[in-house]
């Protein structure tokens, strides 16, 4: 979202968490959430743009997964605030690993192996 809090850009893949069509380009962010968290989304943008932070990580259920959200303040050479970039992941799969594989330890997915 830019600086007056307008959604700018969003990605549209196949695994998209938040469902967002078009018609939100242009529109206030705070339009694209629940009514409960306007308030809080608010604040974040508020913090941002007064330069009390610059990141607000958070996490939460939806759908049974597990799901990490944060919104980083964009900002130019002089600090002066440009908007925010929001990020979610889905990191239900990726919360349940164990143990390690070492780079060049390409997954298998179709067999399940960590190695070659």
């Amino acid at each position: 979202m830019d600086k007056d809090d307008r959604v700018r850009f969003f990605t549209q893949g196949a695994e998209r968490i938040f469902v967002r069509s078009r018609a939100v380009l242009g529109r206030k962010v705070q339009l694209c959430h629940p009514p409960k968290s306007v308030h809080i989304v608010q604040q974040i943008l508020d913090d941002f743009r007064a330069g009390r932070e610059s990141r607000a990580p958070f996490w939460l259920s939806f759908k049974g997964r597990f799901i990490h959200i944060d919104y980083v303040a964009l900002r130019d050479e002089s600090g002066e605030y440009l908007g925010t970039l929001e990020i979610s992941q889905d990191l239900t799969e990726k919360r349940q690993l164990e143990g390690e594989q070492r780079l060049l330890q390409y997954a298998r997915e179709d067999k399940g192996e960590g190695q070659r």
